[in-house]
């Protein structure tokens, strides 16, 4: 036991699996639970994935080893997929999966309406990473969190303590820049969301450094956004004592042989923790992680903020072994002094720093040391002559200084395959066996599975004899009930009361044996069983009658709100006659003089928050509170528990609208009504929704609660990381970076020479907005006749001139006078909505 109380079996080692050898090398070398995805509504829609059907074939297999299948549902679900969500969700009740992984709180009220008792987990695409986030899942029973993985080791002791619910937290694996479920790039740029499973790994692209609108020289860095690999192996005995209790290991994209190698060696520093041994891994331990995959190793964010290790910015795809460096090049080979062992058939690459163009790479065909064949593995520290293969390598193109990288190793390969291509059992658990009788009565045996705790009594079909020569002992029932190779069980104690000398024929033991065996084998993976209720995804939805509100409402009606990101914006738009200005300003000290601006002229004011609330950033949201605003723009549930709370607490008081925005990732008419109930006043959709699944939404819902962003700015990445402190200060993290950020604009030029700005917020986030502005202009008569009154425009950086050109334009659309194409046009803006451009289906 440790000092927060834990024991080993408190601890669960959760492994991805994204085929059917992944999962079996995650169960052959010691996950406790794994997780995967089916065909669909997961949200690595590129790996293999297993197919619905195989459900319990998949957690029988599981279950027989005593391990844990959550199934990921971490996607949103969007309108018209509810119905085949809630057939997936009954496919899970029946086949005893043992929770799933959820990212869409309207899904959360979809399974609570189904079941009142089937585990749910709070995926990290929820944001959760404050006490209050957590608090905020409480009502609908989440049996644990999945924290966000820019949480350090404070923050996490800190959320345990005072949420007291389990956390989740990953500990290996490819980090995302952005935070989980608020990355919209991929299908901006690319037509495939983040939030849906098509992560299109913007964040791996190179790109170029704008400072105030010109190009800052980085040498060979290119790669601004691309995170090192997360590799927290030697902090596991601070994980553990900060509370948490399940280790997850990313990668439902990778080989067997890496879910093995990464297992294993987790596995190996949790029971080495609860042994005592507080030993960090060997350098060999790490070689053998870091060849299996690896950008370059770092602990993320769990030891604090530290932008300078969390991005190298030289190479975005997974390195391996790093070797060293070219001293010399000669006809057939290279002379490098090693910096880890290597042998004959291992992979290298040479990288000269430039991973766009083509690298040499290929097989080590021969070692020698001073032109003198090497036999075996050439050690740490020699200087050796790297002799690859004539076919792979043009060592013309190679230079001195060039890195070199293991890219591969077959015998480590070799080594991890036969852990789990082998026809023994996986892994065995203990039995403890009773035995009585007495001359003239059966043979009575109690045969206990004491991981599952089931019994079964296997009684002999002959009687018990005396014994003639040598009587049945301990030792012998032991040998006979003990033959137990093959199956998943071992004999770990034995209790024998037997009275006299007595003895049955040993094939009766063996059938016996058998019998039992096959009894608990059975029992092993049947499924938990869990309440399943009768219920229609769509009995809650609201339905609108267009030709009614048609009558009821013209745009002319309609509600045209400004969100502002400077003073000058506020002011131009309290002169073009907004009905609500939405301040989002970096620093909250800039709110005073936009909240006097906006009261002066009689015009309602919203401030926004951060769209992330870490533990200990109430302050922030109190001085809101202090400001009086006559709405609060909220943008994660952390805060939204504090503002729900803060309302409670004064019954019948005046108290701010809340303002859902977009980034509470609102997709199907189940959340608006989640947001509705616990307090929501105004409820923005997710920016995921194209045009038709808009439609589908509103048709579906109570559209008087919802506000739809006709134009902005589309903020792509929201990220920990600072593009400001990592690559324009000398320093690591906001308190010693100098603040560039109040001096200097910054913008990420890319590849077809588009400059996308970075804004900064209160907690030194940054925001990567994308380039060109966004029109959903032309489908405003469609909203309007599904009853929307409420339409944003967002602006960023234009002037205040711009502001009122703008506002004016949508004012004219909105009244009828101009179509949604002449805006759209007039602007330049791109014509879509949200994400995707999509078409309107009548």
């Amino acid at each position: 036991m440790n000092r927060n109380g834990m024991t080993r079996s408190d601890i669960e080692l959760l492994a991805p699996a994204g085929d059917w050898d992944c999962m079996r090398a995650a169960v052959a070398n010691g996950a406790d639970a794994i997780f995967f995805g089916v065909e669909k509504f997961n949200a690595r829609a590129r790996a293999n994935n297993f197919r619905s059907e195989e459900l319990p074939e998949i957690m029988a297999f599981l279950h027989t080893y005593g391990v844990k299948g959550f199934l990921t549902f971490n996607i949103l679900v969007f309108e018209d997929e509810l119905r085949d969500a809630q057939k997936l969700i009954e496919m899970c009740i029946d086949a005893g999966v043992d929770a799933v992984i959820v990212q869409d709180l309207g899904l959360v009220k979809l399974i609570r309406e189904l079941s009142p008792d089937f585990p749910i987990h709070g995926s990290t695409q929820m944001t959760i990473t404050s006490p209050e986030a957590v608090e905020f899942t409480k009502p609908y029973d989440m049996e644990r969190v999945v924290l966000g993985r820019e949480n350090n080791l404070k923050q996490i002791k800190t959320i345990g303590e005072q949420a007291k619910l389990p956390m989740e937290v990953f500990v290996h694996g490819a980090l995302c820049v952005s935070y989980s479920g608020q990355c919209l790039t991929s299908e901006m740029w690319g037509g495939r969301s983040a939030n849906r499973g098509e992560c299109a790994q913007a964040c791996r692209l190179p790109y170029d450094l704008m400072v105030d609108g010109e190009h800052k020289p980085m040498g060979d860095i290119a790669y601004l956004l691309s995170p090192k690999d997360l590799a927290a192996i030697d902090l596991i005995p601070e994980l553990i004592e900060a509370g948490v209790t399940s280790f997850k290991i990313e990668g439902r994209l990778k080989s067997p042989e890496y879910v093995a190698n990464v297992v294993s060696k987790y596995r190996n520093a949790i029971d080495k923790y609860f042994d005592g041994d507080l030993s960090k891994p060997s350098k060999e331990e790490v070689r053998e992680l870091q060849q299996s995959f690896s950008r370059g190793f770092t602990h993320g964010f769990l030891e604090g903020t530290n932008n300078k290790q969390l991005v190298e910015g030289t190479f975005p795809k997974s390195r391996g072994v790093y070797l060293g460096r070219v001293e010399r090049v000669m006809r057939d080979a290279v002379t490098v002094r090693l910096d880890a062992p290597v042998k004959r058939g291992d992979g290298i690459v040479f990288d000269a720093g430039d991973p766009t163009k083509k690298e040499e790479g290929g097989r080590i065909y021969d070692l020698r040391r001073q032109g003198v064949k090497l036999e075996g593995e050439a050690p740490e520290g020699a200087l050796i002559e790297l002799v690859p293969g004539r076919n792979d390598v043009d060592l013309r193109k190679v230079h001195v200084g060039d890195r070199v990288w293991k890219t591969s190793d077959p015998a480590l390969d070799k080594r991890l395959r036969a852990t789990f291509e082998t026809e023994k059992p996986y892994r065995v658990f203990p039995l403890h066996v009773r035995v009585t009788g007495a001359l003239g009565e059966p043979l009575r045996t109690w045969w206990t599975d004491v991981q599952k705790g089931t019994t079964v009594e296997v009684v002999s079909e002959l009687m018990l004899e005396a014994a003639q020569k040598r009587p049945m002992d301990e030792a012998l029932l032991a040998d006979q009930l003990g033959r137990l190779g093959g199956t998943v069980y071992q004999l770990d104690k034995l209790d024998v009361h037997l009275q006299g000398d007595l003895i049955v024929p040993i094939r009766e033991l063996n059938r016996m044996r058998r019998e039992a065996v096959e009894q608990l084998a059975g029992e092993r993976p049947k499924p938990p069983k869990y309440i399943k209720n009768e219920v229609d995804a769509f009995a809650d939805a609201h339905h609108n009658n267009r030709a009614e509100l048609i009558a009821k409402r013209s745009g002319k009606d309609a509600n045209l709100t400004a969100l502002c990101r400077s003073l000058e914006q506020v002011e131009a738009a309290i002169r073009e006659g907004v009905s609500y200005i939405y301040a989002d300003f970096e620093f909250i000290k800039q709110f005073p003089a936009a909240v006097e601006a906006c009261r002066k002229a009689g015009v309602p004011i919203a401030l926004a928050t951060p769209r992330i609330h870490m533990p200990g950033e109430n302050g922030y949201h109190a001085n809101i509170l202090k400001l009086k605003p006559d709405a609060v723009l909220v943008r994660n549930t952390g805060a939204l528990y504090y503002y729900l709370r803060a309302r409670a607490a004064k019954p019948g008081e005046p108290f701010p609208k809340l303002i859902g925005d977009f980034s509470l990732n609102v997709a199907n008419h189940k959340a608006v009504k989640l947001f509705s109930e616990v307090g929501v006043d105004l409820i923005t959709p997710s920016y995921d929704l194209n045009i038709q699944q808009m439609v589908d939404l509103l048709e579906r819902s109570d559209t008087s609660k919802l506000e739809v962003v006709i134009h902005q700015h589309l903020p792509m990445f929201h990220t920990e990381h600072c593009v400001y402190c990592t690559f324009m200060s000398e320093g690591t993290d906001y308190t010693n970076c100098g603040r560039p950020c109040e001096e200097h604009r910054a913008s990420l030029q890319d590849r077809i020479g588009m400059s996308h700005p970075v804004r900064v917020d209160e907690g030194c986030r940054n925001t990567v907005y994308n380039a060109i502005e966004q029109s959903g202009a032309e489908y405003i008569k469609n909203f309007i006749e599904l009853g929307v009154s409420h339409f944003r425009v967002e602006f960023l950086e234009e002037s205040g001139d711009k502001v009122r050109e703008v506002l004016s334009l949508y004012r004219d659309a909105l009244d009828g006078r101009i179509s949604g194409t002449q805006v759209w046009r007039s602007l330049k803006a791109t014509n879509q909505l949200g994400v995707t451009r999509g078409q309107l289906v009548k």
